[in-house]
């Protein structure tokens, strides 16, 4: 009983183990007028989620808004800022803005997918600064991703530099975290069996 025990044990770790591996990176992001550089008073309020498939090269960017002041004029990705999660940086996606993005609306929501393997997904100044070829773009793009120094922004015609964004921050996958409870569950069982022998 014990081994068969044992045996569903391990097997569900390993099972974990995949799912820790995926290969689906998200990042995700609040949007407010606060958030802006200089901050505003905008009572505008946004929800962003960008996906990163590190195999297929894809990402995936989900937004949604409302509240706006004035209509939306352009919308992208910005990186890479100095110092994580503050200041401003140049645009790193495609001008003058996402593709198919709800322009002229002072509300809601947008989903497309972008090919990293494609330079049409990037602003041309971005790759030319971030050394010139599209490996150089991506790889300074996603590095900034994950060290929190990029952020999305909505532009509005009230505010042309942006009138709400957020920075995007990396979410811990689900399979990690339950990976974590698996662990320390199984700690707490051995602890409580060695227990029992002594």
């Amino acid at each position: 009983m014990k081994r068969l025990a044992l045996g569903s044990f391990a097997s569900l770790l390993f099972l974990c183990a995949g799912v820790a591996n995926a290969t689906l990176i998200t990042y995700s992001a609040t949007l407010r007028g606060s958030s802006e550089s200089p901050p505003n008073s905008s009572p505008g309020t946004g929800q962003a989620t960008v996906m990163i498939d590190d195999l297929s090269n894809m990402m995936t960017v989900n937004v949604s808004f409302s509240g706006l002041t004035a209509a939306t004029t352009a919308s992208h990705i910005h990186c890479c800022t100095a110092v994580p999660l503050t200041g401003t940086a140049g645009v790193a996606t495609a001008l003058p803005t996402f593709p198919a993005f709800p322009l002229g609306v002072t509300s809601g929501s947008y989903t497309e997918s972008f090919d990293l393997m494609s330079l049409s997904t990037f602003n041309a100044g971005f790759v030319t600064s971030h050394g010139g070829t599209l490996d150089s773009a991506r790889t300074a793009f996603l590095t900034g991703l994950a060290a929190g120094e990029a952020y999305l922004n909505i532009h509005t015609s009230a505010f042309p530099s942006g009138e709400i964004r957020g920075f995007l921050a990396e979410v811990p996958e689900p399979g990690s975290i339950a990976l974590f409870g698996l662990g320390a569950a199984g700690l707490a069982v051995l602890r409580r069996r060695r227990g029992q022998l002594h």
